[in-house]
């Protein structure tokens, strides 16, 4: 195993692009964008000299025949096609305790719904949204005082300090364990749309308040009030 297509984003992203270099691999970078409270893949490439792209990633645009694609903090979903090219088989890794969770704002809907613990999941890629074979998984408690910032990049600094051993595992072949149950799936943008409902409990109010504190994004709301702990609620 050599050549490794990246796909990520964010503070993660650069770290496993740091983990990919220092294993020695020739890597080729598909990202986004950041903003300016992220961290910049873009910026750590132009610095090590990484030859990345912001454009899609397609069967199309592939620089090489990947020997391993490897997806991190990546917003895109990969086609089927792009999946097949790569030699070993290619992954993920998930904000969640998979099957639990799927899909977008994993941390923050386990928040949420009073859960008390939640984890990562490395897993293959397949055509089926985060329903591959799982590689790894390891459980992070969620703390009464977790706010959605400080929840989130625990679960992802953790889950980096994996990647070694996880990529060890793919380049022998290892085919995992299939993921059990039907689990749960949430799609993209703000839970509840970030509204307070005044019906629930004082206990959801502040866990829900909690679950939405990401600076600088906006905070739980009522009307057109942003409210940063329950004292504020009338």
């Amino acid at each position: 195993m050599k050549d490794i297509i990246l796909c990520g984003y964010n503070w993660s992203g650069c770290k496993a692009l740091q983990i990919l270099l220092k294993n020695k691999f020739n890597v080729y970078v598909y990202t986004h964008k950041s903003n300016y409270y992220e961290s910049d893949l873009i910026s750590y490439c132009e610095e090590k000299k990484i030859n990345y792209t912001t454009e899609k990633i397609s069967y199309k645009n592939l620089p090489f025949k990947p020997d391993l694609i490897v997806s991190i903090s990546y917003k895109f979903k990969i086609s089927e096609e792009v999946l097949n090219a790569s030699t070993y088989k290619p992954f993920n890794l998930h904000p969640s305790l998979l099957p639990m969770y799927k899909g977008c704002s994993s941390v923050t809907w386990a928040i949420i719904n009073g859960e008390k613990k939640i984890g990562f999941s490395y897993h293959y890629m397949t055509g089926k949204l985060d329903a591959g074979n799982i590689i790894f998984q390891k459980e992070i408690d969620i703390e009464d005082y977790d706010l959605q910032v400080t929840l989130y990049y625990r679960v992802m600094f953790i889950s980096l300090m994996y990647l070694e051993n996880v990529l060890k595992k793919v380049k022998n072949k290892y085919t995992g364990k299939k993921q059990i149950g039907k689990g749960t799936y949430y799609s993209r943008g703000a839970p509840f749309d970030g509204k307070i409902n005044k019906n629930w409990s004082i206990k959801k109010i502040n866990t829900f308040i909690r679950a939405m504190i990401f600076p600088p994004r906006p905070l739980a709301k009522i009307g057109n009030k942003f409210i940063k702990n329950k004292s504020e609620i009338k």
